[in-house]
């Protein structure tokens, strides 16, 4: 009898998708945001605008896409940003896409 022994592969299992409170999303979001693009948590509130906030040209809505899809789990498209004009308008869209 061989010295065969069983090595025990676990099983992928599919990551839950995670819920988020619109709260968890600002506060996540803006320290995101804050970190990546050195901004001021003060020069941001939910009725300002994102891209003049935070000096954002279309090179940088790239690194919001790499951003949200590290903190969040979720992918942005062109698209998304079309609708997008406000801070506010950012949160939605991600809790739009985290809880569906």
């Amino acid at each position: 009898q061989g010295d065969c022994q069983h090595h025990f592969i676990p099983e992928r299992k599919q990551p839950k998708p995670i819920t988020m409170t619109k709260e968890e999303i600002i506060v996540k979001a803006n320290e995101a945001l804050c970190s990546e693009f050195e901004a001021d948590m003060e020069s941001i509130a939910p009725e300002k605008n994102l891209t003049e906030t935070l000096d954002l040209d279309s090179l940088d809505i790239v690194d919001v896409v790499v951003v949200v899809d590290e903190v969040f789990g979720v992918t942005l498209v062109k698209e998304d940003f079309n609708k997008i004009k406000t801070f506010d308008d950012f949160y939605n869209l991600i809790f739009k896409k985290i809880n569906g």
